[in-house]
């Protein structure tokens, strides 16, 4: 993989062509990674796979995180190869939330079911842009409302790689992060009926008490 210095090198080289793209690098514990500009991923993945020298041409995982309470709070990364020189490359999208700014509207959450794939679009409030949110175009939505939840909203990678369509879909199911231009953006794991995005770190932690032999033998139905 590039060490530190080839980082700076490749994040000169993207900026020149593409001003802006890439924001930071980091090297931590042997681990290259790019931090990009959300709004801009395609251009950088692009470069990485098509450019003469770079040849990124396979993306082997691509998860989600939240940094709650951080900000950036969430983030989306690519975990790139290069199978010719066995090199791996991270490229990590970081992620303004856009409720920190604000509710959409007071209204209960609802499941999310078939007729809100991708993202049940309020006019009145997907065209707005969090002040000083990190990758924002002027002509791209900075969220999708949801059930009367903002959700972030990153450009989907599916047309340069075929294999980020079921991840990006783990992505949206787990974290509620909106991938725009998906062509078949639902659920993958959890039922189409159910409340939130699990995996973000300020989802209510719940769970079934395990029953024990002794308990019960000596307490029976102390579990209901």
């Amino acid at each position: 993989m590039p060490d530190a210095p080839g980082l700076e090198l490749i994040l000169a080289e993207i900026n020149r062509e593409h001003p802006g793209a890439v924001l930071d690098t980091s090297y931590d514990r042997e681990q290259a990674a790019l931090i990009v500009d959300p709004a801009r991923v395609v251009e950088v993945l692009t470069w990485l796979k098509e450019t003469e020298g770079q040849e990124y041409t396979f993306l082997s995982s691509l998860h989600g995180a939240d940094y709650f309470p951080k900000a950036p709070r969430f983030a989306v990364h690519y975990e790139l190869l290069n199978r010719e020189r066995y090199e791996r490359l991270r490229v990590k999208a970081v992620i303004h939330d856009p409720e920190a700014d604000g509710p959409a509207v007071e209204a209960p959450m609802v499941a999310i079911g078939p007729q809100a794939i991708g993202g049940v679009e309020n006019e009145a409030d997907a065209e707005k842009k969090p002040e000083n949110a990190p990758g924002v175009e002027a002509d791209a939505p900075a969220y999708r409302v949801i059930d009367g939840r903002k959700v972030p909203v990153i450009p989907s990678v599916v047309e340069l790689f075929p294999t980020a369509d079921f991840q990006e879909r783990e992505v949206f199911d787990f974290f509620g992060i909106v991938f725009e231009g998906h062509p078949d953006l639902r659920r993958i794991l959890m039922p189409e009926d159910y409340l939130g995005w699990p995996q973000r770190r300020d989802f209510p932690v719940g769970g079934e008490p395990v029953i024990f032999t002794r308990d019960e033998v000596n307490n029976p139905g102390w579990w209901q």
